[in-house]
C-alpha cells in the first residue's frame, strides 16, 4: 500500500484499539482491519501494522510437542503502560553488559544490529571495567558484575537451539571454535543446541520422542572424558525429565560426529 507514515495512523489507531481489546491472530487481525477499511487490501494494512507498532508475542507460545497460533498484542496493552517516546541507547548497552559482559563494541553491534555503539561505550567508559582479551581487544564491563576465577569449574549445560550466548558475540572464539561450530550449523538458517563442558561449546543434542521413550542424541567431535561422560549423562537426564515429562523412559546417547 503506497503512502505516508501520516496516512497510517488511522489504520495503526484501529489496530491497537483491536490489539488492546485482546490478542489476536494474524486472521482475526487482517478480519478486523478489513471491516473497518472496506475496499483497501487488508493483508497489506496488517503488514503495514507489525512492521509500523511495537507487538508482543503472547503466551501460550512455545508448547510441548504441539504447536499453537501466534497471537499478538501491543507492548502498551502488554505491559500497562506507555513506552518511552526517546528510549535510553546507553541504556540498552547497559542490559547487553549485564548479561554478556565483558564484551568488545563488536560483541555489542552483532547482538544489537546497531552501529555507531563505538561512541557510545566511549561515553559510558568512565563507569565501566575495561580489560584486554589476549589479541589486544578493548573488552568493557560492569563494574560490579561477576567475574569468576579463570579456574573456577563450570558445570555440563545443554543450551537450546538459538540460545542467545551463541548468538549475541561478534568474537565467540572464547566459548566455540570453528570445528564445533560446524555442530551447531549443519544448515542454512538453523543453530542447533549446544552442549558446554568447561563453559565450552564441545557438541550439539537433539531430542528423539517416541510414545514410551524419550532419547537425548549428544554429539561431540572427540570422545569424552569419563567423568565429562558421566556429567553429561546426569545433567542430559535432567533436562530430559523437564523437556520429555510423562515418557515412560530416558535414556542420553553419546555419540562421535563423522
Amino acid at each position: 500500500m503506497r503512502g505516508s507514515y501520516d496516512e497510517l495512523e488511522p489504520v495503526l489507531d484501529v489496530a491497537r484499539e483491536l490489539l488492546a481489546e485482546r490478542p489476536l491472530t494474524g486472521p482475526e487481525l487482517r478480519a478486523g482491519l478489513a471491516e473497518r477499511f472496506p475496499g483497501h487490501d487488508a493483508a497489506a494494512l496488517a503488514y503495514a501494522c507489525r512492521c509500523l507498532l511495537v507487538l508482543v508475542q503472547v503466551p501460550p507460545r512455545g508448547l510441548w510437542r504441539r504447536g499453537a497460533q501466534v497471537r499478538s498484542t501491543t507492548a502498551e496493552a502488554w505491559l500497562d503502560r506507555a513506552l518511552v517516546s526517546r528510549p535510553s541507547l546507553d541504556e540498552v548497552v547497559l542490559r547487553y553488559l549485564a548479561a554478556f559482559g565483558p564484551a568488545a563494541v563488536a560483541d555489542v553491534a552483532a547482538w544489537s544490529r546497531l552501529t555507531g555503539l563505538r561512541e557510545v561505550l566511549d561515553r559510558l567508559q568512565p563507569s565501566l571495567r575495561v580489560f584486554r582479551d589476549e589479541n589486544g581487544r578493548e573488552l568493557f564491563d560492569l563494574p560490579a558484575a561477576p567475574r569468576p576465577d579463570p579456574d573456577t569449574p563450570a558445570p555440563a549445560r545443554f543450551l537450546y537451539d538459538f540460545d542467545n550466548l551463541v548468538l549475541s558475540h561478534h568474537d565467540r572464539t572464547r566459548f566455540l571454535d570453528a570445528a564445533h561450530g560446524k555442530l551447531l550449523w549443519p544448515e542454512n538458517n538453523r543453530v542447533l543446541g549446544a552442549v558446554l563442558l568447561d563453559g565450552a561449546v564441545r557438541g550439539s543434542w537433539r531430542l528423539e520422542r517416541d510414545r514410551e521413550e524419550a532419547t537425548l542424541v549428544v554429539r561431540t567431535l572427540e570422545r569424552p572424558s569419563s567423568g565429562d561422560a558421566s556429567e553429561l549423562t546426569a545433567e542430559g537426564l535432567r533436562l530430559l525429565r523437564f523437556i520429555a515429562a510423562g515418557a515412560s523412559r530416558y535414556d542420553v546417547q553419546l555419540t562421535i560426529a563423522d
